[in-house]
């Protein structure tokens, strides 16, 4: 893929996020998600550390606290605000090129583009689900990011105690980001 297209690419799952956020309802924030354990503020929160943790990443600034809560009292602005300082890092010249040294070992900023990706598409899908909002993700921007989780999954143990739960068996005329939730290991 072109830089063009990975940045094209965030840009629809920041967007469609972003869309998500907006609506979630104020009593919502501690409703349970598809993801075990975590309400939704606590995935927003993860969100909006990722975002800020590759922001730092790429710019090459220490790391924020992962432990800390990101997102105050206006969790929509803290996303907003962690998407846009995430968009302007990567729309840095030779950033997509630049190899960097993340939590899951050394990789191009190209890759680490497509793993934001990823993480905002599920993570959108979580809270859409939990929320009772309709899936809004462009489904080429989508299907190339099931293609790059295959990718980086591929051989990686899933599963009770590994870092990925085990892929969940979804219908191939599903809609595209269901299929990217059941990869990886939600059920739609």
């Amino acid at each position: 893929m072109s830089s063009t297209g990975e940045l094209a690419d965030l840009d629809d799952a920041l967007a469609g996020t972003q869309r998500v956020v907006a609506g979630i309802a104020p009593g919502q924030w501690p409703d349970s998600t598809p993801c075990p354990g975590l309400d939704v503020r606590t995935v927003l929160n993860h969100l909006v550390t990722g975002n800020m943790v590759f922001t730092a990443l790429i710019r090459r600034e220490p790391a924020p606290d992962p432990a800390a809560d990101h997102l105050g009292d206006d969790p929509v602005a803290a996303f907003r605000t962690a998407g846009q300082a995430l968009r302007q890092a990567f729309a840095v010249p030779s950033v997509l090129e630049t190899t960097y040294t993340a939590p899951f070992g050394t990789a191009p900023g190209a890759v680490l583009a497509q793993v934001r990706v990823i993480e905002l598409l599920v993570h959108g899908w979580d809270l859409e689900r939990a929320t009772g909002q309709r899936p809004d993700f462009p489904a080429g921007t989508v299907e190339r990011a099931l293609a790059a989780a295959r990718r980086q999954l591929a051989g990686r143990p899933r599963g009770p105690g590994a870092p990925f739960a085990a892929e969940v068996p979804v219908p191939g005329d599903a809609a595209p980001i269901d299929r990217l939730a059941g990869f990886l290991g939600r059920q739609p």
